[in-house]
């Protein structure tokens, strides 16, 4: 069942449609994007971080996030693919084990970074051999490699690197924070293969990406921070003004969540 489910979610990448992944940081998130209609679901390392107690960049142990991807996997019928941030460690001995703890956890896809937590560039020739591991460690995992070279080494460091990790076997690249029309369309154009970038208030429409060539946007830790910023927003009416409106403003109702879980009231 994993292979035919890694099998769709490559399919996804290839259309008709843009590959859109509002991420996923916990189960019931996971679920709702599912009965939402997306074909996959995609974790948020940050979100399953933050839910945990931890700040981003690796700060929550593999075992940790590899628990929820697990949980995640087995509560949702549709691939998962988890982002496994810099695959918690540098070596391509740590991206292979990585890659092995994706698939036992259950899910199809892992992201790549090909930077360490603190923001330092590893060298291309280091994350090629990462990739290489990880695609033989998981021959079929859809493996997304990202790198963080744009826009601090520029766009053409980027498309090299993205180039590289797609020859060593990675399935799609992923090029986060570029909001710029000119510079996505050159990256869909030069990258040669699937081009996969981060969903921001910043980023052109979603129709438009995909006339640029883009196959696949990702909202990264938006969607649990928008979760947050209502909670916060609720917090304060409550402290500043003593009233409720709050949870009557598209909340989720507690039957909804029952049922959410198979509980039927």
């Amino acid at each position: 069942m994993t292979r035919e489910k890694a099998d769709v979610l490559r399919r996804l990448h290839a259309g008709p449609s843009i590959l859109l992944f509002p991420n996923a940081w916990d189960v019931a998130s996971a679920r709702i994007v599912e009965q939402a209609g997306f074909p996959a679901v995609a974790t948020s390392s940050a979100g399953v971080a933050n839910v945990l107690g931890y700040a981003d960049g690796e700060r929550i142990s593999r075992a940790e996030m590899l628990d929820m991807v697990r949980r995640i996997a087995a509560a949702v019928a549709v691939p998962v693919t988890a982002d496994m941030e810099a695959g918690y460690g540098v070596t391509p001995e740590a991206a292979a084990e990585t890659a092995r703890g994706v698939i036992a956890a259950g899910a199809v896809g892992m992201n790549l970074e090909d930077a360490k937590p603190e923001g330092a560039l590893l060298p291309m020739e280091v994350q090629v051999e990462r990739v290489r591991a990880a695609r033989a460690a998981a021959p079929y995992l859809v493996l997304n490699a990202r790198t963080d070279s744009f826009p601090k080494a520029g766009i053409e460091e980027a498309i090299r690197r993205a180039n590289a990790y797609l020859a060593a076997g990675a399935d799609c690249a992923f090029v986060p924070f570029v909001a710029d029309r000119e510079a996505i369309a050159r990256l869909a154009r030069e990258i040669r293969g699937p081009l996969n970038v981060l969903g921001t208030p910043a980023s052109p429409p979603l129709a438009d990406l995909q006339r640029m060539g883009v196959r696949r946007v990702s909202l990264g830790s938006g969607p649990s921070r928008v979760a947050y910023g209502r909670l916060r927003q609720f917090a304060s009416e409550l402290k500043t003004r003593g009233t409720w409106n709050g949870l009557g403003e598209g909340a989720v109702t507690y039957a909804e969540m029952q049922a959410l879980f198979g509980v039927k009231s």
